[in-house]
């Protein structure tokens, strides 16, 4: 047990580095370097100074509207850095800000052009081996629908950390859904078209909205844990995430929007892109799926409902892990829990391979 004297030390000194030196967390970004770019798509391969890298290469995919910081929060808690000083080949694709000119991209543009591109890079990048994608909330089901749709793509497995797919089974959007039928779903439609989609102040606001309580007890909760650095750290870091949130594009929204919250079309394991027919039965790669215990955004029976749907994956495992949308994928918890099954399954794909 600390004692007194050195927790008041501890305080003081966070409180030092919180005022004169802007703060106590580590947001340098791992080091990188950038090996193919193209419209929304920066991909990068992140180095080790001191650490060779090598294996199979582990290609992290973020969602859109969050900025790909969510894998690289800050030193001390960042997947890219687990990944890395574990020796393991990681790649980074990044889609950048969505500007207004975007407003028509869809989810095909994702789905047909800026993932599989990424992944073919990757995979040639790495002397032709496959990739294994790691991916958070959306980007967990872009993942699925692109195996899904294109089996060719050289991809080793899928990881889903926090990807939503029964909307019907997140309590936070049921007050919502009177209003979006008595509407007949045109309850959003005029503000996303005049925006061009959904903008990233308001993206950001929703996102804090959903923790709520704790950001109305979170001045308490810094003093209350002044002495702790790694927490202060870990607040900071979040904040940081939050303040950098994109846009999303006007018809990829719409998609979103129609497709899966109105008519929840992929909990019943397929999505209609204007007539095309993409079903997650097609997914024939080894996924692992991980739900945040804390999750109000893709709590767990939305995240599970996956498991029923990938009949045809010749393993699926499902585990869950403390916090909630952020949290699960890079919370201080996640590097005992979801970064350990992320380890253990990718490790257990190296062996069978």
């Amino acid at each position: 047990m600390v004692s007194p004297p050195a927790r008041l030390a501890a305080a003081a000194s966070n409180v030092v580095g919180k005022v004169l030196h802007g703060g106590v967390a580590d947001l340098r970004p791992m080091p990188r370097v950038l090996v193919d770019q193209g419209p929304n798509r920066s991909l990068y391969r992140m180095t080790h100074s001191s650490r060779p890298v090598s294996g199979p290469p582990v290609l992290l995919v973020p969602p859109l509207a969050a900025p790909a910081i969510c894998f690289d929060l800050r030193r001390g808690c960042s997947l890219i850095e687990h990944l890395v000083e574990r020796g393991r080949n990681a790649y980074l694709v990044d889609y950048g800000m969505v500007a207004f000119s975007d407003r028509r991209l869809g989810i095909e543009h994702w789905i047909d052009e800026v993932l599989p591109r990424a992944i073919r890079r990757v995979s040639q990048d790495s002397g032709g081996q496959d990739v294994h994608l790691v991916s958070w909330s959306l980007g967990g089901i872009f993942s699925l629908l692109v195996n899904a749709d294109q089996p060719d793509l050289p991809i080793a497995s899928i990881t889903a950390i926090g990807s939503p797919v029964d909307f019907t089974a997140i309590p936070i959007v049921a007050p919502f859904r009177p209003l979006v039928d008595l509407t007949n779903g045109h309850l959003l439609t005029p503000i996303y078209r005049a925006f061009g989609g959904a903008p990233s102040y308001l993206v950001s606001r929703v996102f804090r909205a959903t923790g709520i309580s704790k950001e109305i007890t979170k001045p308490i909760a810094i003093l209350k844990n002044l002495d702790d650095r790694d927490y202060l750290a870990q607040i900071e870091a979040v904040d940081h995430f939050m303040s950098n949130m994109y846009a999303y594009p006007g018809r990829t929204f719409g998609q979103l929007y129609h497709r899966l919250f109105r008519t929840n079309d992929l909990a019943e394991g397929k999505v209609d892109l204007n007539g095309r027919i993409i079903s997650l039965s097609s997914v024939r790669v080894p996924t692992l799926v991980v739900a945040g215990e804390n999750d109000t955004i893709a709590p767990r029976p939305s995240v599970e409902r996956v498991v029923e749907l990938l009949d045809n994956a010749p393993e699926v495992r499902f585990k869950t892990a403390p916090g909630g949308h952020l949290g699960v994928l890079t919370g201080r918890k996640a590097r005992g829990t979801t970064w350990r099954y992320l380890d253990e399954f990718l490790d257990d794909q190296a062996s069978a391979d």
